[in-house]
């Protein structure tokens, strides 16, 4: 299968310089700058820029040669960081300089962390005695073992022009098409990430989808890579090679995808890099192997409150998978099920946090449908480039700049007194101990808990709640650990993501614990605020608040300058719901997540109210009242005037 260089999004690649001195640094670069054999080489060349049109890739390379005296250390060191590649050169005719790449030289380069391709560069072959000449792969084969980030050596000599420009044409390439993310040495083969989006592009060119491509589907797949066709005899002898070494790679239909796989980790072994790399970046993939940003439209400029959800169609599309995947139609998939979805992406997004345990499961551990939707309106909330990425990983192909439909400002809802989002965000706020986290297992069906374990670190749950009338909104609880309190209220752009924050206490032991107010820090906004947080009030301007109280827990916590906290008062001054009674231990949920929903659904309630919001509005009566006054004294004015004007018109008609 003929192949072409791959189009990479790099403009330049610097490449530096480094070796003993006397190696023949400068000399190697002279070489190659004039393309010829230098006569006069200074002590350190000044930087030097290969042309454009200097190797295939048309992509410009500038050489930064380097000193390795003591006193230039700093500079060397500087330099070394801002490089995409490096040459390391020794003499050939310096056994000494050779042994120095590895007790020296690399272990240097690690310890300051430089993570580029290395070239080594063996100098002078002209000057080596025959007594010294060596196989190199006999030499190279340890240090290269020991060291993988060397890509290759090359020996070459200013001299006689042997290898020069190869030396820099081997750096460009390991920079342009990189080894490592394709390649795994140790087990000489291709890496996951590699075969994860192989995978995908096989499946892609796999039109009819029998699992195997064609004959017409390889030349398509080859015309659309490469801009040239496969001749049917070129065709013959690419499956005849597969076949030769995967008896599995081709069958009566055509070529599988261990065939497909099998090439590409055979054009890797062979140093066609370049070939791979064309094919994926013609599929929209970068050098970490996912989905580059210009294949990945989201919305940008957006104000803190607004938020970003799925359109109809992405979630169809999702439901649809869902079902494709639940073979035995219980409603649920389990974990092989979910790796099958995601195993042409570079990994599962689900894996790790947050997202890991945030959606409901049944049982025995699988996700219900309505998990996985959650699941996917959580990563849309809090990253949505990556739920495009994924949707186009696992199949989607509708338009990507139509998957999201992003929601209005929260201050137009409140104008109109209603919402059109579908997904709310709830923060959780309490003290340790106080039950936030029964809270959250409690939303995911989760049964109840007596050991403690303290969350230190956000933590989320999201689920689907079933309204009144059949409509279904998701919910996302986000648990706020303690400590993370302060950082959170200290953010109005934060704050202003959160629709409803529900405050959970203890009411069995408010009478303890309780830090002093004048501990807490107050933030103001706009005459709305509420007691809320952990050691913190929170003076927030638009959100609605719902406070719960947990039955079963030992630490509570807000005192008052005067006394202890009266929640029942509090809520009565500052226009809120009155404190909900639940108990997770016995399952009486109080229908608290319905309630949270439908806090979020008429965002101008429950906006608690400050003294300083109390003094704001009553100013704003009375200068209400008073233009009230002011109107209707000119009123009055206006109309006695006329009235004299009618009477005086009246008199002089009589007279």
């Amino acid at each position: 299968m003929p192949g072409g260089p791959g189009s990479s999004a790099r403009t330049s690649v610097r490449v530096v310089v480094v070796g003993d001195r006397g190696t023949g640094k400068s000399s190697l670069i002279s070489a190659v700058a004039s393309e010829s054999i230098p006569e006069k080489v200074p002590p350190v060349h000044p930087p030097t820029r290969l042309p454009l049109d200097f190797y295939p890739d048309r992509v410009p390379v500038t050489i930064i040669d380097t000193s390795s005296s003591l006193e230039n250390k700093g500079k060397l060191n500087e330099e070394l960081k801002k490089a995409d590649a490096v040459v390391l050169t020794y003499a050939c005719n310096q056994p000494m300089s050779l042994s120095r790449l590895s007790s020296y030289w690399l272990p240097e380069l690690r310890s300051l962390e430089v993570k580029v391709p290395v070239i080594v560069a063996g100098c002078k072959l002209d000057l080596r005695s025959e007594h010294l000449a060596v196989s190199l792969e006999e030499v190279m084969g340890p240090i290269m073992q020991q060291f993988r980030e060397i890509e290759t050596c090359v020996e070459c000599s200013a001299t006689t022009m042997i290898q020069v420009p190869d030396v820099f044409y081997y750096a460009q390439k390991a920079v342009l098409h990189p080894t490592g993310p394709l390649f795994d040495h140790d087990s000489q083969g291709l890496k996951q990430r590699c075969v994860r989006a192989l995978k995908r592009i096989f499946i892609l060119c796999d039109q009819d989808m029998d699992g195997v491509l064609s004959d017409v589907e390889l030349n398509d797949f080859q015309v659309k890579c490469f801009n040239a066709p496969l001749q049917p005899a070129e065709i013959v002898g690419v499956k005849r090679v597969v076949q030769e070494k995967q008896l599995d790679g081709v069958n009566d239909l055509g070529l599988t995808l261990n065939g497909f796989l099998f090439l590409h980790a055979l054009f890797i072994e062979k140093g066609r890099l370049e070939t791979t790399w064309a094919v994926l970046r013609k599929f929209g993939y970068g050098d970490d192997l996912e989905l580059r940003d210009e294949f990945l439209p989201v919305p940008t400029k957006l104000a803190p409150d607004q938020s970003v959800e799925l359109a109809s169609e992405a979630v169809e599309f999702l439901r649809g998978i869902f079902g494709l995947y639940d073979i035995d139609n219980d409603g649920a998939v389990g974990p092989t099920e979910l790796e099958d979805i995601f195993s042409a992406a570079p990994e599962s997004p689900w894996d790790e946090a947050p997202y890991r345990d945030a959606g409901e499961k049944t049982a025995l551990g699988n996700l219900t449908l309505n998990g996985f939707l959650s699941e996917w309106a959580l990563m849309t909330l809090l990253d949505p480039r990556r739920t495009l990425a994924n949707l186009i990983y696992i199949g989607y192909g509708g338009d990507p700049a139509s998957v999201f439909h992003v929601t209005r400002r929260k201050s137009t809802d409140r104008k109109k007194q209603r919402t059109e989002r579908n997904v709310f965000r709830c923060f959780v706020f309490g003290s340790k101990s106080a039950g936030k986290s029964a809270l959250l297992n409690s939303f995911l069906a989760r049964p109840f808990s007596e050991n403690y374990y303290p969350t230190t670190c956000e933590r989320y749950a999201a689920n689907v709640v079933d309204q009144l009338g059949g409509t279904k909104k998701t919910l996302i609880l986000q648990e706020i650990p303690e400590d993370g309190v302060k950082k959170v209220l200290s953010s109005k752009e934060y704050m202003a993501t959160c629709d409803v924050a529900l405050f959970v206490y203890d009411s069995g032991f408010i009478a303890s614990s309780l830090p002093p107010v004048t501990q807490l820090p107050v933030h103001h906004g706009k005459g709305k605020s509420a007691v809320m947080g952990c050691h913190a009030f929170l003076l927030q301007p638009r959100m609605t608040w719902i406070h719960v109280e947990s039955q079963y827990k030992i630490q509570q916590w807000y005192r008052t300058i005067f006394g202890y906290l009266d929640y029942m008062q509090v809520s009565q001054e500052m226009g809120i719901e009155p404190p909900i009674h639940l108990s997770m231990k016995v399952r009486d949920s109080n229908n608290i997540f319905s309630r949270i929903v439908r806090a979020a659904e008429h965002p101008h309630l429950n906006i608690p109210e400050t003294e300083i919001g109390k003094s704001r509005k009553r100013y704003r009566h009375l200068v209400n009242s008073s233009l009230m006054f002011v109107s209707v004294g000119a009123a009055v004015t206006i109309v006695g005037l006329a009235a004299y004007r009618a009477y005086a018109a009246r008199r002089n008609a009589s007279a």
